[in-house]
């Protein structure tokens, strides 16, 4: 294997995406460029919106399929770059550029191990997926094109962790809670006042404990983010709507923390979704083990990816650090690409792997 090769390949190919805006459901001239970029490399796509995968052409239905998914969205770029967040630029061995860190190196890491490992001969069928709408978890992403692949027995998801995997991620349930009153005169003894009907619950959000915690994710973590009410100085509020937000473990469904919620609140909650869901997979899962002897260390991650929305075990490991992601001049360092390259091929090159979907 020429891994100064195919290093070339993906920083060329990440320069390239840096340089199209793709901005969270505004993918469309990414993915087209992904695409065409793929299959002038000889490799067949499918394509559902502005997803791309690509399988292994010695598919055979009997054997374990593994997944490798990282996505081409963005976020929007926040105040403070000095540098042109859409214009690639190299200095100190770092490649600058909205996405390189978020998920940029993940994605062109995981589709040069793939180009290597899909012309070899393994034990397991391989898919690579670019998804898009990663960044706000939207439903024409990850999520709309698993039902029309193969049967799938692992996952690994590129995300900035330094290339340690997250063998565990912390799942998200946002609420909205809304306490009813009636209207009155401020300075008259009348009205029943909203704010002080959620004044209770909010305590209770503040204090509640969930029994059973994680020796990786830790305890579900419930904050009261955003609060609204009133509309005038002296107009007693009949309503008053606050927003939680909720961080699982692997020990809890979404359903199962909203229906202690509701058993506690006086308020009327509603879920804006539950499809977000903590999720695990086994320390001794033969992926995880071949990490460990290759020096990483399994930790459990409290920010959510596309993970959460995979039905099947599932990990998260990539180039770059998350503290990079979202954040002003973002970056990759070109080695942690070209160690992310030789560290997916060593792991999954001769990985013998059980049949999770069988």
């Amino acid at each position: 294997m020429d891994i100064g090769y195919y290093t070339s390949e993906a920083l060329t190919l990440l320069h390239s995406l840096i340089g199209i805006p793709s901005i969270s459901r505004e993918e469309d001239a990414a993915a087209d460029f992904l695409q065409n970029y793929i299959e002038e490399t000889g490799i067949m796509t499918g394509r559902s919106g502005n997803n791309i995968w690509c399988i292994s052409p010695m598919f055979d239905a009997n054997r374990p399929t593994i997944l490798l998914n990282s996505h081409i969205d963005t976020v929007k770029p926040v105040a403070g770059w000095r540098k042109q967040p859409f214009t690639p630029k190299v200095g100190n061995g770092k490649l600058y550029g909205l996405g390189s860190n978020d998920a940029g190196g993940s994605l062109v890491s995981l589709f040069q191990a793939y180009r290597y490992l899909s012309t070899t001969e393994q034990s397991y069928n391989l898919i690579f997926l670019a998804s898009c709408e990663e960044e706000v978890s939207g439903k024409n992403g990850i999520e709309s094109v698993l039902p029309q692949l193969p049967p799938i027995d692992l996952g690994v998801v590129g995300e900035p962790t330094e290339m340690h995997p997250a063998i565990a991620e912390k799942g998200l349930m946002v609420l909205d809670v809304t306490a009813r009153g009636k209207a009155g005169h401020a300075a008259r003894n009348e009205g029943d006042n909203a704010i002080y009907k959620v004044l209770q619950d909010i305590e209770w959000f503040r204090t509640y404990k969930f029994p059973k915690e994680s020796e990786l994710l830790g305890p579900v973590k419930m904050s009261v983010t955003q609060i609204n009410a009133g509309t005038q100085h002296n107009v007693i509020p009949d309503l008053c709507n606050f927003v939680v937000d909720i961080r699982s473990n692997e020990f809890y469904s979404n359903e199962e923390i909203f229906k202690e919620i509701c058993e506690h609140i006086g308020s009327e909650a509603k879920a804006r979704s539950f499809r977000l869901n903590s999720s695990r997979i086994a320390a001794e899962h033969p992926f995880v083990l071949r990490a460990k002897e290759a020096g990483r260390i399994p930790f459990g991650s409290p920010t959510l990816s596309d993970q959460a929305l995979m039905p099947f075990p599932s990990l998260k490991m990539g180039p770059g650090k998350s503290s990079r992601s979202h954040t002003a001049d973002e970056y990759i360092m070109i080695q942690e690409i070209e160690e992310a390259i030789k560290l997916y091929i060593s792991i999954l090159d001769g990985l013998q792997l059980p049949c999770y979907n069988r």
